[in-house]
């Protein structure tokens, strides 16, 4: 059902064609890297954490981390992400293939600083065998981005 939200929303920019459906998994950085035959930097992983009562998407590159001290200056409260049965139910992803595509729930998405040195970066599309290339504009306008934040390290 997951990938074919992601479809069905990628289809308003006659996108959902250009999804690639992958026989071995593209789940975790490494795998998505290795299946799409890419540096795993350039693998957009989407990151799922509680605000408040709610929840907020952070898309950033595959060799990026949380940054818990840029993320407390940026949303004014510690990192904290959702487990596994909290992210399917407020994306409709299972982790893996999360993505900020086909959401169930209006989420905000923010986009990470780490995606901004690739010319085109590759989210994952509803499932863990699924994945697009995008450029950071196409991505920032398909995945209803707030705006672009500054929240990791180790990438620099």
């Amino acid at each position: 059902m997951s990938l074919e939200n992601v479809q069905i929303h990628l289809s308003k920019w006659n996108r959902e064609k250009d999804i690639q459906v992958f026989q071995t998994s593209s789940a975790t950085v490494l795998e998505a890297a290795e299946t799409l035959g890419v540096e795993p930097e350039r693998i957009a992983k989407t990151l799922s954490f509680r605000r408040g009562n709610d929840a907020i998407l952070i898309v950033a590159a595959g060799d990026a981390k949380i940054d818990n001290k840029k993320f407390k200056q940026t949303f004014a409260e510690k990192a904290r992400m959702l487990s596994s049965e909290e992210v399917l139910d407020k994306t409709g992803h299972a982790v893996g293939g999360v993505c900020p595509f086909g959401l169930v729930e209006n989420l905000p998405v923010y986009m990470d600083e780490s995606l901004k040195r690739f010319t085109t970066v590759f989210p994952a599309c509803g499932s863990s065998n699924s994945a697009i290339e995008l450029t950071n504009e196409e991505l920032y306008i398909y995945g209803n981005v707030v705006e672009w934040v500054d929240v990791c390290k180790a990438w620099e």
